[in-house]
């Protein structure tokens, strides 16, 4: 027998929601209006959830920013999470090329402390302020020698959850089960509390399956010493 040759599973919302309430015992004739209008609540705080236990692979999306000289702060999207990685783009004159170079980021303190905040020059160092609406401060604050382009590697908010019109989630095929299970559990405490204990431990255990695969860059690291400036006589 052949397979399908097909990767489009992705259900619906409303679909995957029938299912987790399959999973409580509360079968498709048996949901109100009430068991709706509770679901879309929670599968929406469901996703703060999974939005807060970074990193969320899949929502990543390069965010950028021409500096002005003497400006240091600027606004970043609401949609924004956590940052990955920030780099500066150096435009040389002339059409000569330009160098991307890595920032490096400044808790609240260590911005704080710094006596010269006005001071210019090529940016090196960022502090985000994670208001509701956040902002970044570079420092030194750009100057006029070049011009920057601030480049910020952002992990972004996951799009709305609705069970309306056929909306599908906007996550991807690995996170599918941690949704379902999610929501189950997250359903129990309302309407089924005999079986919350077992829906949280499949949800963990889902959860734990698919953070497997969203680790922060799954590379090998390696350490080793620095020798160049020893010798010996």
């Amino acid at each position: 027998m052949a397979s399908t040759g097909t990767y489009a599973f992705g259900p619906a919302a409303s679909n995957l929601l029938m299912t987790s309430f399959g999973r409580i015992g509360i079968r498709s004739p048996e949901i109100t209006d009430q068991h709706l209008a509770d679901a879309e609540v929670e599968g929406n705080l469901l996703q703060v959830e999974i939005g807060n236990k970074q990193p969320n692979a899949w929502s990543q999306e390069l965010f950028t920013q021409v500096l002005t000289s003497g400006t240091a702060t600027y606004n970043l999207p609401t949609r924004l999470i956590a940052i990955r990685d920030v780099f500066l783009t150096t435009a040389y004159g002339g059409g000569n090329g330009s160098q991307d170079t890595v920032m490096w980021p400044m808790s609240t303190q260590d911005y704080d402390a710094q006596s010269e905040k006005t001071q210019s020059g090529v940016p090196t160092s960022y502090w985000m302020n994670r208001l509701i609406a956040p902002t970044i401060t570079m420092w030194p604050v750009p100057d006029s020698s070049s011009t920057y382009t601030l480049n910020v590697r952002m992990l972004s908010q996951v799009q709305d959850a609705t069970i309306r019109n056929g909306a599908t989630l906007d996550l991807p095929y690995r996170f599918l089960d941690v949704w379902v299970s999610g929501m189950a559990h997250r359903m129990a405490r309302i309407y089924a509390k005999d079986q919350e204990v077992l829906r949280k431990a499949d949800y963990q255990e889902a959860w734990a399956n698919a953070a497997q695969q969203d680790l922060d860059d799954n590379v090998n690291l390696t350490i080793g010493p620095d020798f160049s400036g020893y010798w010996k006589r």
